[in-house]
Order: structure tokens, then sequence, then C-alpha cells
């Protein structure tokens, strides 16, 4: 099951900020949570323990919980591999290490007796993961995670970003990746510039920066790297539909009830006779034979534009398409919506037979 999370960073806030944050994420359905320890300087003690009043709400909002440690802090709190009991003591769910040893420590790890899941840092072009998975591990208790970037332009290109979650789900592995709120005023380090994993999400809406992870089929998780999301945010994230690319879109006023009925109602799937220049959903025609579909808006057609058939194409009258590419209107065809501009990218994220829905622009 795919999940949506959230970042808390205890380094930098309150224990009261962070349990309203959870508070407000769980009524949101999200169900994971990502955290850090990046230092223990100062109070340790207090530390440690603000750390663990958070985690524990956090778990009795049946939410997992993550933490991101370094082999800095491994070091000061004397932590060793072959000895994970700190974290079990702390009630995390499992620790994510963004730099790993040579492999075979981590593979000891996932056998921890603590039932502890190990996640693993996805954004890398070596073969870590290949060394790792050679000395056996527990593959029920590995997961992997990419990092986020604050730096702008210093993000994951979609390629690479692409080529190294692969190698994770080709394994059957959970994965993970950030999306950055537009909200939120804070990460783990001072340069707020976004905080994305992928560089081309930066500049993007939240909602669709989720929609295209969930799109790749090659992320589960999607967290919210910066702290806080706005609720507005959260409940845009909570509403998309993880299995099943939906497009936001603006429907034309003079669309009539049935064409909306059949955009928004009827469920669409990519017609398997592939085309260069529409993804065709035709049950509609098919519902609706002997309805009237008169021509009312015909303007020449841009890729993302929805287009139902009016009765002038005959038997394809009712029938609903995605324009690929721009084309010339014969006069025919009806154009009744147009995809969010930000959204028009993931059409080529169907395949054909793939489900497909649209819900209108709020």
């Amino acid at each position: 099951m795919k999940k949506l999370g959230i970042s808390i960073y205890p380094n930098k806030s309150s224990v009261e900020e962070d349990l309203e944050y959870i508070q407000t994420a769980r009524k949101y359905g999200f169900e994971r949570i990502f955290t850090c320890l990046l230092s223990v300087e100062g109070d340790k003690e207090k530390i440690i323990s603000d750390f663990k009043k958070t985690i524990s709400f956090a778990k009795e909002k049946e939410m997992e919980v993550i933490c991101d440690i370094s082999p800095r802090i491994f070091a000061a709190l004397n932590i060793s591999y072959q000895d994970l009991s700190f974290f079990a003591d702390l009630g995390v769910d499992g620790i994510r290490l963004d730099m790993g040893f040579t492999g075979n420590e981590e593979a000891m790890m996932t056998y921890n007796s603590y039932g502890l899941s190990i996640e693993i840092n996805m954004s890398n072009s070596n073969k870590y993961l290949e060394n790792l998975l050679s000395y056996q591990p527990n593959l029920s208790k590995l997961t992997g995670c990419h990092n986020f970037y604050p730096h702008r332009y210093a993000g994951l290109s979609y390629d690479f970003f692409m080529e190294c979650s692969r190698k994770f789900k080709q394994h059957g592995l959970r994965t993970a990746a950030f999306i950055s709120s537009k909200d939120a005023a804070f990460g783990p380090w001072p340069i707020v510039e976004g905080l994305p994993t992928v560089e081309m999400h930066r500049e993007l809406p939240i909602d669709v920066q989720a929609k295209h992870l969930f799109a790749t089929n090659v992320i589960d998780d999607v967290i919210i790297s910066n702290a806080y999301a706005s609720e507005a945010e959260m409940k845009r994230l909570s509403e998309i539909n993880k299995e099943k690319i939906t497009f936001t879109v603006d429907t034309v006023s003079t669309a009539s009830d049935l064409e909306k009925e059949i955009i928004f109602r009827e469920p669409h799937f990519y017609r398997g006779d592939v085309s260069d220049y529409m993804i065709r959903s035709t049950q509609s025609r098919v519902k609706y034979r002997g309805h009237t579909f008169p021509a009312h808006h015909t303007p020449d057609i841009k890729r993302g534009d929805i287009i139902i058939e009016s009765d002038l194409y005959q038997q394809y009258a009712g029938e609903l398409q995605i324009a690929l590419k721009d084309m010339v209107n014969s006069g025919k065809s009806n154009v009744v919506a147009r995809i969010r501009e930000e959204e028009i990218f993931l059409i080529d994220y169907l395949k054909p037979w793939e489900k497909f829905a649209f819900t209108a622009r709020a």
C-alpha cells in the first residue's frame, strides 16, 4: 500500500509544534514520519527525552517513524551496528542510513532482534545495493529512501532518479522519495530553496509532485520533506488517488451535463490500439448511444485537451479522448475540458489498458 508522510526536525522545532503537526497530518491520512537526530550537542538527556515524547505520540497515532542517522551520531552516542537497542528504546520503527557501511554490517542489521527496518540511501549510482544484497540481508526489513536537496538545481535528474529507483523495485524493496512544500519554512539545514528529491519538482505544486512520483510506479511512499506544510497542502495530498492517475481539469462553459457526467462519473481506460495523437476511452460512446451530442465548442485541439465527439462523428459520438498532440479540428470534435497545465506531462505515463480519471479544479 502506498503511503503519504511528513518530516519533523526536533533539533529545529518545539515538541508542541511537532505534536500539533503530527495530529493534523494523521487527520488527513498520513501514515509515515521521517525524522533525524542531526545533533546531540547540549543537554543530551533533554534532547533524547523530547525525541521520545514526540515519537511516542506518533506511535499512538499509528504512524510509522523512521529516524535518519549519520555515522557521526553513531559515534557520539557510542552505538554499534551490532546493538540497536538505543533505537528500539526511542520507539522508532526503523533507521535510515544516509551513509552506509560495507554492506555486511547493514545485512546484519536487518536481522536485529527488535524488528527494526533498515532503510538505505537510494540516490547513488554505485553498486552499493548489489553489494549489500550479496550479504543476504533480511529483505522484509530492508527498504530504500532517496535524499532531498535544498540547493536549487542540485536535485536529481529525472533519468537518474528512475535508474536508481528501478534497481530497488527490481528486488521488490519498498521505496520512498521526497516532495517539497511551498508553505514550509525550514528543513534540516539553513539553506531553504525547496527540498525535493527530483529537481524538476522544485517549482511544481505539491500535489503534482506527488502525482508524478506515484505515476512512475517506482515509489511507494511520498514524504513532505520540509516543515511545516500547510493544512491546505495536506488536504490536497490526501485527495490524490495513489493507484490511478487522476487529472485535474477545467471544463469549458458550454460543456453539457451529459458531457460532465462522462468526464467525471464514467470509468475510463486507455484503449489498447494506440494512436500517436490521442488516448481513447470508448465505453461512453457505447453506454450513451442514442443520446445527442451537438457540436458546440470546436476550436483546434491542443495537447492536454479533453474531447468528446459530437453527433457529426456518427458512431464515435460520446467517445472521450485526451489529445497527445496539437491537431486541426474538423469541426466535429467538442473540446469540453483541459487538463491543468502543470499536469499535462502526466498523460505520457498512461499505458494501454491503464485506468485513469478526472477531477474538477476546486
